[in-house]
């Protein structure tokens, strides 16, 4: 029994784009689709587009994690039906199967349905809680090589993608922590203005251009623009100022200078533009452990200073900038989120009573 993607006993989480019902594309980390159902068979229909490095699809399959390695191009069939319990196992036996992307932009995936057994039925499910939160990020909020596990505390391993898994990043885990639904607007090498970071070097492209779009990736065609009456988050987070530095960190070189007031200039309207989509939404502004110069922190305190919005803040952790010169590894991810989330819990957040 074929189980189309517009079927209305699933539960999808991220920005998404439905433009064909039947044939949603996963663009964002952490987007997701779930599942509770009956029976003893479970395929899953895909088709990737590559941009860069190998692609791998996440999945909780009955609480246990996973994940398989996608072509470049084209459809591909995982059957998961032997992960389901022992042969023969009974015909009425409950499962939940949770479907998400682990990494950012990389590629994007289209979700074209699930197949059960001919006696399979679909469940209801639990609604999404009522909390919703945003983050703005990079390659930290991504989850990007947070599964090398045995470099935590170091710099990053040799990869092809293999160790990035969005579940593992802060945005996810702080987003579990609070009980909230999540988009995870997060790119790999992004920082705020065109011209820096490292995201399509070196035509390097900032997140001033992608946070508004759904499709964003060159290698994808041309730029569409994301519906924000789809998602209303009360809680945004801002985490960028990490990969501003590269090629030339102009901020710690002199704080004064052109380039870092046009910077604080440009995060000032960044942060406008995000009030005035969201205009009750708390904002928190932070970067993360990731080693960096603290005049980044300095630059973002100042912004959030003469903004004078009572609900725009500055968020420092307790080893901001100095936890590790490599990407955050799951332990790290955890520090983080445990900081944060104890964090946005005391904010008076309108709505998360």
């Amino acid at each position: 029994m074929i189980i189309y993607p517009n079927n209305s006993g699933l539960r999808y989480m991220g920005r998404i784009d439905f433009k064909d019902p039947t044939a949603p594309v996963f663009i964002f980390p952490g987007t997701s689709v779930c599942m509770k159902f009956t029976g003893n068979r479970l395929k899953i229909f895909l088709k990737n587009k590559r941009a860069y490095w190998d692609n791998y699809i996440g999945y909780f399959l009955d609480g246990k994690q996973g994940c398989a390695k996608l072509p470049e191009e084209g459809a591909v069939v995982l059957d998961l039906s032997d992960q389901l319990g022992a042969e023969g196992a009974a015909q009425n036996d409950t499962h939940e199967i949770l479907l998400f992307k682990r990494q950012d932009a990389c590629h994007e995936v289209t979700f074209c349905g699930f197949e059960l057994a001919d006696h399979g039925r679909v469940l209801p499910l639990k609604e999404l809680p009522e909390r919703k939160l945003e983050v703005y990020g990079d390659s930290v909020s991504a989850g990007e090589v947070s599964e090398a596990v045995q470099y935590t505390g170091k710099e990053d391993p040799s990869h092809k993608g293999e160790f990035s898994n969005s579940w593992y990043s802060f945005a996810w885990m702080t987003a579990r922590k609070l009980n909230a639904q999540i988009h995870d607007i997060a790119q790999g090498g992004i920082a705020l203005l065109d011209g820096t970071g490292w995201f399509q070097e070196p035509d390097y492209i900032g997140m001033e251009r992608i946070w508004d779009k759904l499709h964003y990736h060159p290698a994808f065609g041309k730029a569409v623009s994301w519906d924000f009456t789809n998602y209303i988050p009360q809680a945004v987070v801002i985490a960028l100022g990490q990969n501003d530095s590269h090629p030339d960190d102009y901020m710690k070189r002199d704080y004064d200078c052109e380039k870092a007031i046009f910077w604080r200039k440009r995060y000032k309207e960044f942060i406008q533009k995000i009030r005035k989509q969201y205009p009750k939404a708390y904002i928190i502004c932070c970067t993360t452990l990731l080693s960096h110069d603290a005049s980044w922190d300095r630059a973002i305190d100042q912004v959030c200073t003469e903004l004078d919005d009572g609900k725009v803040t500055h968020y420092i952790f307790k080893r901001n900038g100095t936890g590790t010169p490599g990407h955050l590894r799951i332990s790290e991810a955890e520090e983080m989120a445990e900081e944060l989330s104890a964090y946005i819990e005391q904010l008076s957040i309108e709505g998360w009573e």
